[in-house]
């Protein structure tokens, strides 16, 4: 039998995940005080003057040979990054004219990609920023899912959710941007929420949902199982009503829960050390996970400046990271260890050390329910159940 499964609305790569990623952390203001978010002091003074971000572009065009990949990420964040539209579009302008003046092999292959709450996307000043850059641009609107499982966590200082101000933009952003995704967070108080929000986000048009749990110490006695119950829930009305024809999910993968392939020991999770991540004041760090405002224990870890360029010493412990030296045996040695992630930020933010060699495993069972869940929904199709109802 020949399922018919569409893998299209997937979002690969870009240039084959051979791109370098250069990260602008405009502000640190954002409009939500969202409960699950990992920047903990929201300010509206903070932001990055633009000769900041002129000098970190001059810095990484002339140094080719620290970023010899044939394509480039440009990635704005905040806080919310819409809420300095117009710096981040001349920092765009600067970055192109740059490019071709230097005749950078990234003029051509470049993105320019940017996670927003939602909440300015139609505004003049963000529509023209779109219409001017819109074959080069990646963005991601964060709509949860349903309004009860997105008000959980996505609200306001005053506590009111966010759902009906996001959702009323959302249709426009799938209008300008077809194949567009979202980035949905679960935590543990949602968790009854995730069947019906993936299900919710499919038929608002978004082919392909992102979603993935938190990875900080926030689980409770029965959240796996009751995890676990959602996903077969989920997968059970995508198979019955053959969803997965036209939509996918990241819970749902051919490749999830199978044992570590050597292949991968030597590889990191993320590109942490081979990115660039700026803030405002002109330091470097090695992904914006390490600035002081993602921190709520550990030091921050810069490796340089705009005035002095990167340390490679400081640098070189990043480059060195892969599963095996941060993993435990227990990681290495787990029978679905293909597809657990985790965050380099976090777990050097929850080392008492202040160590980036410590992997935490505050998400292990959640991943080991989703992996549950995931032979459960590929061995149903394989098997033909339900395929042939209407």
């Amino acid at each position: 039998m020949s399922l018919n499964i569409r893998y299209e609305n997937r979002p690969l790569p870009y240039a084959q995940g051979l791109s370098s990623s250069i990260t602008f952390i405009l502000t640190d203001d954002c409009q939500l005080r969202c409960r699950y978010c990992y920047l903990h002091h929201k300010s509206r003074s903070h932001i990055m003057p633009f000769h900041v971000a002129r000098t970190t572009v001059d810095y990484v065009l002339s140094h080719r040979d620290l970023w010899p990949s044939p394509a480039v990420i440009f990635d704005f964040m905040g806080g919310e990054p819409f809420l300095e539209i117009s710096l981040m579009d001349r920092i765009c302008d600067y970055i192109k004219k740059s490019m071709y003046v230097a005749d950078h092999p990234w003029f051509d292959d470049y993105l320019i990609s940017c996670s927003t709450n939602g909440l300015l996307y139609k505004s003049d000043r963000v529509q023209r920023f779109i219409a001017k850059n819109h074959e080069h641009l990646d963005i991601s609107i964060s709509l949860d899912g349903t309004r009860e499982k997105h008000d959980c966590n996505r609200v306001f200082p005053d506590g009111s959710g966010s759902y009906d101000r996001v959702r009323e933009n959302f249709s426009l952003y799938l209008e300008q941007f077809p194949r567009g995704t979202t980035k949905a967070t679960i935590s543990s108080a949602d968790i009854p929420h995730v069947a019906r929000s993936v299900l919710h986000l499919f038929s608002l048009g978004v082919g392909f949902v992102d979603i993935n749990v938190v990875f900080e110490d926030v689980w409770r006695p029965g959240d796996s199982e009751a995890f676990e119950a959602q996903l077969l829930l989920l997968a059970d009305t995508m198979i019955s009503q053959r969803l997965y024809e036209q939509h996918s999910c990241s819970f749902f993968s051919a490749d999830l829960g199978r044992p570590m392939d050597p292949v991968y020991e030597n590889t990191n999770w993320c590109g942490t050390g081979r990115m660039l991540a700026v803030d405002q004041d002109g330091v470097f760090y090695p992904c914006n996970r390490f600035t002081q405002n993602a921190l709520t224990c550990g030091k921050p870890r810069a490796i340089g400046d705009i005035r002095g360029g990167i340390d490679e010493n400081k640098r070189r412990p990043f480059l060195l990271l892969n599963r095996r030296f941060q993993s435990p045996s227990e990681c290495m040695e787990c029978s679905v260890a293909s597809g657990c992630a985790w965050c380099p930020g976090q777990d050097y933010d929850a080392s008492s050390g202040e160590t980036i060699w410590n992997r935490t495993t505050f998400h292990c069972e959640m991943h080991k329910a989703t992996v549950r869940a995931n032979r459960y929904y590929w061995s149903r199709l394989r098997a033909g159940e339900d395929i042939g109802r209407g």
